[in-house]
């Protein structure tokens, strides 16, 4: 199916409506059109694949654009892992070209848009192909979860490698709304551009950080988007004390983001937990390779009112004594602790257990650690077998992703 292209409807939909900043939708599709003929005239055939080598800025969003409005399939390049990458053209600035009459732009919905590489924590990133269609019902699934006003203005600091960022541009786009960009994570900027914006996507670390530095009811936030890693209930109870309203999120690449929302699977999206306990969905979201049906590898729960807890990854689970441990819930309780800002907790090869439960864990600025107050704290509120036996302390930050997940490999490695 084919259906006409998001950014010229928008633009004739909303002409002098800000897309990008101050960066109307009437001249970003001029700006983009531009781009479309460069690579027309660099002879870049539609279909072809296009490496963005771009920082995350206004001209990475109209070298997107101008991209989808030539046909090309776009592969987001991550400038921090320099290297050989699957393309058949790379763009480190963007073309230029004058554009021609041609037909009326169109997406068809069942062809490769995007290809998106996973965020890498248990293993090698992967890409993931995404389709218009799949975009699209993204799209429409978050703006049934969230709400769309005309005059939404989304903040994004994420990085545009990944899909979290990549689906705000996106999503904005067919809806015809403003995204407010910025090129990296500024916290005072952050904080101060909150005073415009309506929605924001966040990970646990930067919205603690927002927090730390005075975040408290901003004037015209609707929500709090809050994914990528595990959420200590913790964090949650500070932000809800800020008056930050905060929409916890689970979501993939695979499924093109979002999957369930407060718990919540987004419209036309079916969650289902396997007897090992695996999330299993089943969405028009999903990349095409899933054949349909993504066994995602995270473990999770339906609570007692019906909404999705995410317990871990069948990966890292603990095998101790016989019993399952999900390091994500041992985590949760140690970083609730006040001299705990972050913790990480693994398996170590044990005679006795098989493995056995330990933490490396980052103290909050100012506090001292004690291995022995800890474990009192955990045994609280865990089971004994769920207790870590050793602790490891570590000055430096625990390794993440952009989008906040923690590289356990590299804790491991």
């Amino acid at each position: 199916m084919h259906v006409e292209a998001w950014l010229p409807r928008a633009a004739a939909a909303r002409p002098d409506h800000p897309a990008i900043n101050a960066i109307t939708y009437a001249q970003l599709l001029v700006r983009a059109r531009r781009v479309a003929a460069g690579l027309r005239d660099a002879g870049v055939a539609s279909g072809s694949r296009v490496g963005l080598a771009l920082p995350p800025s206004e001209d990475f969003a109209v070298a997107l654009h101008g991209c989808l409005l030539h046909g090309a399939v776009i592969v987001p390049l991550d400038l921090r892992q320099p290297g050989a990458h699957d393309v058949d053209h790379l763009v480190t600035a963007l073309p230029d070209g004058e554009p021609s009459v041609e037909e009326r732009e169109r997406h068809d919905l069942d062809g490769p848009a995007i290809v998106v590489h996973t965020s890498g924590t248990t293993s090698a990133p992967k890409p993931v192909v995404l389709s218009y269609g799949n975009w699209l019902w993204s799209a429409l699934g978050s703006a049934v979860a969230l709400g769309h006003p005309p005059d939404e203005r989304w903040l994004c600091a994420l990085p545009l490698t990944h899909v979290g960022g990549l689906s705000i541009l996106l999503r904005s786009a067919i809806a015809g709304t403003t995204v407010l960009l910025h090129e990296k994570w500024d916290t005072g900027r952050v904080l101060d551009a909150l005073d415009d914006a309506t929605i924001v996507s966040l990970v646990p670390t930067t919205l603690r950080r927002l927090l730390d530095a005075g975040l408290r009811e901003p004037r015209r936030l609707r929500w709090a988007l809050l994914g990528g890693a595990p959420i200590p209930p913790a964090l949650l109870d500070r932000a809800r004390e800020a008056g930050v309203a905060v929409a916890p999120t689970y979501g993939l690449t695979e499924a093109c983001s979002q999957v369930a929302t407060d718990g919540v699977p987004l419209f036309c999206t079916d969650v289902t937990i396997a007897p090992d306990g695996e999330i299993v969905v089943r969405s028009p979201t999903l990349a095409p390779q899933t054949g349909g049906t993504l066994h995602t590898g995270d473990l999770g729960a339906w609570s007692n009112d019906g909404r999705l807890r995410i317990t871990g990854r069948k990966a890292d689970t603990i095998v101790t004594g016989g019993e399952n441990v999900a390091p994500a819930e041992v985590e949760a309780v140690l970083e609730a602790h006040p001299a705990v800002a972050e913790a990480a907790v693994h398996g170590r090869p044990d005679e006795e257990w098989g493995e056995a439960v330990v933490a490396i864990v980052v103290p909050t600025d100012g506090h001292t650690v004690n291995p022995e107050e800890l474990r009192a704290h955990a045994a609280q509120a865990l089971a004994p077998y769920k207790v870590p036996k050793a602790f490891t302390l570590r000055t430096d930050p625990l390794p993440r992703t952009g989008s906040g997940k923690l590289l356990r490999r590299e804790l491991l490695a």
